[in-house]
């Protein structure tokens, strides 16, 4: 019992510090992602061309906005446990409100944003309240149906003012300066690196919260909940209407980033491009989230441009086939995951982690550890 006694305080002591470590790591890394465009490294194979470049920049800035979309996807489905087949409705809210506000309406882009901003609490708390009114299988099939309608909308464009299937050019003469051309690439990057930083931030405020430790609840048991006295409803409606307007203005950022609206982000595909990329982090992890959004979207930005490359065109045709194909790599990579690692990315560290503990609990016992040598 003595050594046991003495050795607790010594492990206390060690995993202080770097639990300290862990907690700066986040920020060590956003000021790195900060300092890209002052840095003119080139890493072969991984991106087309030096980390400075406007290329790089611009796919670092699309991982970015992707990783923290869906953060806030998995906000309905990994902590409150709602399925939504609409989540796309909502980034595309924010996509083509700015874009319309400025191009058709002539608004100044701070205007535009405002006009946006208000539109992405208002639809949500509106459809939301009726969304939320059934439950399960039923709720994703009605924002499904409220998705539909707005992609319908898109398409078709009946009052002259979404361009239809050719999508619409954002009037970039609304525009600062430093949102515009190539050369500013860079302010747009940061603009997407600090709406990740937000989304982040916001998502572990409120996961953390009281309302977030309901929404936990929720998705392991409603019922339990309502016999404590809550309202699950009104949580779950939060819930909704936090996640669809952070997704909002995920919608606005990116038509800064693109210089436009395209129809493609109203699709119900593009929600469930948002559930693979929780699934492939790992579901109700905030981190997670972020990293399977940023991975699914670089491998589905890079496998194209290494698809047609000499690499693969001198392979042998059995090979050479599927190896052409993205969209067939990114299957089998997320089948892969699901299959040997259901946790997903987030469940690697979990598993990691979960060795070590056990391997110190064992080297702490002094039974087990004579049992061991």
């Amino acid at each position: 019992m003595s050594d046991t006694t003495t050795t607790l305080p010594t492990t206390t002591a060690t995993t202080t510090p770097r639990s300290g470590v862990g907690r700066l790591l986040p920020w060590l890394g956003v000021a790195l992602l900060a300092a890209l465009p002052f840095i003119p490294i080139t890493i072969p194979v991984v991106f087309g061309g030096p980390l400075d470049s406007p290329g790089t920049l611009n796919l670092l800035a699309l991982m970015l906005v992707f990783g923290a979309l869906a953060l806030t996807y998995d906000i309905l489905f990994g902590f409150t446990g709602l399925l939504s087949f609409g989540h796309a409705l909502y980034f595309a809210l924010g996509v083509y409100a700015t874009t319309i506000a400025v191009t058709h309406f002539g608004l100044s882009l701070l205007s535009a944003v405002l006009v946006t901003v208000a539109l992405g609490v208002v639809l949500p708390l509106l459809l939301g309240a009726i969304c939320l009114r059934v439950g399960d299988i039923a709720f994703a099939m009605v924002t499904l149906a409220f998705a539909q309608a707005g992609s319908i909308f898109v398409l078709r464009d009946p009052l002259r003012i979404t361009g239809g299937e050719e999508g619409l050019a954002l009037d970039f003469r609304a525009l600062p300066e430093v949102f515009v051309g190539v050369v500013n690439t860079r302010y747009v990057f940061w603009l997407a690196l600090a709406f990740a930083v937000l989304v982040y931030l916001v998502s572990r405020a409120v996961v953390h919260s009281r309302a977030g430790r309901v929404w936990q609840a929720i998705r392991e048991n409603e019922q339990r909940v309502e016999v404590l006295g809550l309202q699950p409803y009104a949580f779950k409606l939060l819930s909704f209407v936090v996640a669809s307007f952070l997704a909002t203005l995920g919608g606005i950022v990116y038509v800064l980033l693109l210089g436009g609206a395209s129809p493609g982000v109203t699709t119900a595909t593009f929600t469930l491009t948002l559930l693979v990329m929780v699934v492939l982090g790992g579901t109700g992890t905030l981190w997670g989230a972020v990293l399977g959004g940023a991975l699914y979207t670089y491998l589905n930005q890079r496998l194209v441009s290494l698809s047609g490359s000499d690499f693969v065109e001198e392979l042998p045709g059995v090979v050479r086939g599927p190896l052409s194909e993205p969209l067939f790599i990114l299957g089998a990579l997320f089948v892969a995951l699901v299959m040997f690692f259901p946790g997903g990315i987030a469940g690697l560290r979990d598993a990691a982690v979960g060795r070590r503990v056990a391997g110190l609990v064992r080297h702490l016992t002094p039974g087990r550890a004579g049992e061991d040598r």
